[in-house]
């Protein structure tokens, strides 16, 4: 019988088949694992840093909660939704949602005629869907598609770790810390700087990542911000109501309020509805004011759980997944398509 092997990302990202080794644990791409063994030099001609060993998070235990809500959450977890229901997806999106690759690594694999379907070499703009058969450098590829109910875990991040896979500076990761999702791949949903510390939130959905995390859905982020020297009440209002003018366009603060402070620090509790790079830091730089210490305590409907510690993270169960999937209005696994 004729088969084709179905590629590891390890062979689809060398072009060719890896060695039988031990698995290795808390390890990140293939090629980034041996840049820091091996001292690669980056593009830039300089040899890559070592990564710095993190230790994993401890997750945070709570109690089972009632019968009934165990009980859904067992039903929840069991239910899938049927593939053909699923609407086609473009052909990079798919691929990245399956673990092969990022987005952009996939547009230039389809523009190099690496990647078909159905046999026909792939082009840029096509869709596929579960019925469809792909590979990418001749080997089959499994799609994964989102046909059960996703998984979100809160991490407590703390400052000096980044929220990204890829360092040459060799820095602590968060995906260094958490567990690794067995079929899936964990997406944060927005982004905190290294000097940041607070609510991270995780998940397995790209559509939900999408929900949190675009402009156009204006969710709202809520921070605790500690800054040297203190706001007017004039300028507090001026935020709300006017806003201030940044390099990157005009940002508005929808609710800002004092939070008592010692000596000359002040703390101010603070919600956005944007994501820009530093917003809440540049818009105290604005009026002045150097941000000494900023957490983020919540982020939509979550906020920052109080028993959790930094560097402990906490997973939803099933039924708390679906209580946020209802507020993203996200179809759940054994429900109806909304018409």
């Amino acid at each position: 019988m004729n088969t084709k092997k179905i590629s590891s990302k390890r062979e689809l990202r060398d072009g060719a088949p890896a060695k039988k080794t031990a698995a290795r644990k808390n390890t990140g791409k293939f090629s980034d694992d041996l840049k820091n063994k091996t001292g690669v030099k980056e593009a830039t001609g300089k040899p890559a840093a070592p990564k710095t060993q993190a230790s994993r998070a401890k997750k945070l235990v709570v109690r089972n909660p009632n019968q009934k809500i165990m009980e859904r959450a067992r039903d929840l977890k069991e239910k899938r939704v049927d593939l053909d229901s699923f609407e086609p997806v473009r052909l990079q999106k798919a691929l990245a949602a399956s673990g092969v690759g990022s987005r952009r690594e996939m547009e230039d694999w389809i523009t190099q005629g690496l990647v078909t379907v159905n046999g026909k070499t792939a082009q840029l703009g096509d869709k596929v869907s579960p019925e469809d058969q792909v590979t990418v450098k001749g080997n089959v590829i499994k799609l994964k598609w989102p046909d059960r109910l996703p998984r979100i875990i809160l991490y407590y991040k703390q400052e000096g770790e980044i929220v990204s896979r890829d360092d040459p500076q060799g820095r602590v990761s968060i995906f260094d810390r958490l567990p690794q999702a067995a079929s899936s791949r964990w997406v944060a949903i927005g982004r905190l700087d290294i000097n940041t510390s607070g609510l991270l939130i995780l998940t397995t959905s790209g559509e939900l990542v999408n929900r949190f995390a675009h402009p156009s859905f204006e969710v709202e982020r809520e921070y605790a911000v500690r800054v040297l020297g203190e706001l007017s009440t004039e300028q507090m209002k001026m935020l709300t109501e006017e806003g201030v003018m940044l390099e990157d366009g005009l940002a508005k603060v929808e609710r800002i309020y004092e939070q008592g402070g010692e000596g000359a620090n002040k703390w101010y509790n603070v919600v956005i509805k944007e994501g820009r790079n530093r917003e809440v830091r540049r818009i105290f730089e604005s009026q002045g004011l150097t941000v000494s210490r900023l957490v983020r305590v919540g982020f939509g409907p979550i906020g920052l759980p109080n028993r959790l510690k930094r560097g402990q993270f906490y997973e939803l169960n099933p039924a708390e997944v679906a209580n946020i999937m209802k507020w993203a209005d996200m179809r759940l696994p054994g429900s109806k398509r909304r018409r």
